[in-house]
């Protein structure tokens, strides 16, 4: 086979990958301020969910967490007379969202911290209630500097979708795979999927760079 025609299914494996990479970071960002601002909650029992989520899903290994909710969690299902076998695009979202949201907790709970004691303080002052002072003062002084680190996990969770093809989900990964099974082209197959997954990686750092600067500004305005 020419190296052209294994682009039409490797370009259907890499919308995949793109949904898989949308979906998981958009379900990341929503776990990662629901934890991380929960951790700092002064309700334990929000506090304590918060911690054991976070440990959870950052001491415990992305491709177990994968095959846990893929294969172990239909079996629990079956024990509880319950149908919870999911797809494997909904596996695998949920997989690297809750793993991504994991990592992402712990750099909002940082990024808060770091807000000056002399601002949170000055806002007490001024009477404002602990959600005002969430809203009006720590979080637009903190996302700006959350906005880097975000940038390397969604990077990561990029090139983390690989691991779904082992689920039999048609991602690039799986239909690379498929490919050089096929032809045993190991060296072209392989060479154009690094490519692939370099230029999705630059696409997607020039997209968190314009929202780190769309950030702040609305910082500035803030």
């Amino acid at each position: 086979m020419n190296w052209t025609e294994y682009l039409p299914p490797l370009l259907e494996g890499a919308w995949v990958t793109v949904q898989l990479t949308v979906y998981s970071m958009v379900l990341g960002a929503l776990l990662s301020f629901a934890a991380g601002i929960g951790k700092l909650s002064p309700n334990w029992a929000i506090k304590g969910l918060s911690v054991v989520y976070i440990e959870i899903f950052r001491g415990t290994s992305l491709l177990v967490q994968l095959f846990w909710l893929y294969f172990a969690l239909p079996l629990v299902g079956d024990l509880i007379g319950i149908n919870l076998r999911l797809p494997p695009v909904i596996a695998g979202v949920l997989a690297l969202g809750l793993n991504i949201g994991a990592y992402g907790a712990e750099v909002v709970r940082g990024s808060l911290q770091a807000v000056p004691v002399a601002q949170l303080e000055t806002a007490r002052a001024l009477n404002f209630t602990r959600r005002q002072t969430l809203w009006r003062v720590a979080l637009p002084q903190a996302l700006p500097e959350m906005m880097p680190p975000f940038s390397n996990l969604a990077v990561q969770n990029l090139k983390d979708t690989a691991l779904v093809s082992l689920i039999s989900l048609g991602d690039l990964a799986f239909r690379a795979e498929q490919i050089r099974n096929f032809t045993q082209d190991s060296v072209t197959v392989y060479t154009i999927i690094l490519f692939m997954y370099f230029g999705m990686a630059l696409v997607l750092a020039s997209f968190v760079r314009g929202l780190e600067f769309w950030v702040s500004r609305w910082r500035a305005r803030a």
